[in-house]
């Protein structure tokens, strides 16, 4: 019952209602939009305030502190990856292609999804570790590199049965290999300098060199502006998701069944996993959530030109428009609850049964 009075007060915030109204201002064809400069200059700030906040963290905790964290980020990411393959492509018989696309896509994770859990938190009087937001920005290329280096092995295994079959097409065979190595390479650059990724790591960077007295300054910017900007956002946000509400029926119940299901799944693990780590409440939400998110800003813009051979309607529909809300609404008081739960004592001791037992 706790969780269903945690969702329905969720549904009441601002971020959530705005989001709704975007929704709703799509599906009766309003000519509501936020401008475009203005659309494209809220990712940039909403990313830049998460950086400079995790660098001043990262600063006050030591950077040691974060390794471990972040290595088991990375190993979750990726098993997370490689298992999404293994459903899609096996139960839901997606192509190949389809299947790495839609298996980084959840691989990867949100930023947006990152700012709606902090303000989620800030509702809540919950404070999170600061350095997840230099996981978020390690963890932001890895999938899709994973994925795209799969796709490329799977394309040469293909290329090279071919070349075993019909030994005159040695010049194409050629071509074709080298366009899969120049492939992961552009993906590796673009991922790695990437608009997103650049802001996000330079802010840390800036936010552990200027530490707290140097944020005094600009806090009122990057701090008590956050959640406002975040709800501007969210309409746009919301408008998308609304337009692509049709779509939904193109992506089958079988994929609509995975964008919910296995979100939450990793989501939970990750507030597990991270809660054995030591982090805290807080910080357990946001870890889980990185692991719950889909990624439909960078995913879009890599996988067009990484995997052309996929279809763009199922990556971006699925991670928009039903992981994204769901998410929102319902993943993330799931994921407090679940977290709260195991930090108190009967759930810390039910937490280290489970992991003793289970090993």
């Amino acid at each position: 019952m706790e969780i269903l009075e945690l969702i329905q007060a969720n549904l009441l915030t601002p971020i959530i209602l705005f989001f709704l109204f975007g929704i709703i201002a799509a599906r009766i064809k309003s000519d509501l939009k936020i401008p475009e400069a203005i659309s494209e200059f809220l990712p940039i700030y909403l990313l830049a305030a998460i950086g400079l906040h995790g660098g001043i963290e990262m600063r006050n905790t030591g950077f040691e502190n974060m390794l471990i964290p972040m290595f088991v980020a990375i190993g979750l990411s990726l098993l997370f990856t490689l298992n999404h393959y293994q459903i899609l492509r096996r139960l839901g018989k997606f192509n190949l292609f389809d299947s790495y696309a839609l298996a980084s896509t959840y691989g990867a994770v949100g930023a947006v999804h990152f700012s709606i859990g902090l303000s989620f938190l800030k509702n809540q009087g919950v404070s999170s570790e600061g350095y997840i937001a230099a996981i978020l920005a390690v963890l932001e290329p890895l999938a899709f590199i994973l994925a795209i280096f799969m796709t490329n092995m799977a394309v040469a295994k293909q290329i090279k049965t071919k070349k075993q079959s019909f030994s005159d097409d040695n010049a194409e065979i050629d071509i074709g290999l080298n366009q899969t190595k120049t492939k992961l390479s552009k993906v590796l650059h673009e991922s790695i300098t990437g608009k997103a990724i650049v802001i996000l790591l330079g802010s840390i960077v800036i936010g552990y060199i200027i530490g707290k007295e140097g944020f005094e300054p600009i806090k009122i910017v990057f701090d008590d502006m956050f959640t406002g900007a975040i709800v501007i956002f969210m309409i746009e946000m919301g408008i998308i998701a609304g337009q692509r509400l049709d779509d939904i029926k193109k992506v089958g119940v079988f994929l609509t069944s995975f964008a919910i299901i296995i979100p939450l799944f990793n989501g939970i693990i990750g507030v597990l996993v991270s809660t054995a780590l030591g982090l805290s409440v807080g910080g357990a939400v946001m870890f889980g959530l990185l692991m719950a998110s889909a990624s439909f800003i960078a995913a879009p813009a890599v996988l067009r030109h990484a995997i052309p051979q996929a279809k763009p309607s199922l990556y971006i529909t699925s991670a928009l428009g039903i992981t994204f809300p769901f998410n929102i609404i319902v993943t993330l008081p799931i994921l407090f609850t679940i977290s709260t739960f195991v930090h108190s004592g009967e759930g810390a001791i039910d937490l280290f049964n489970f992991i003793t037992e289970g090993f």
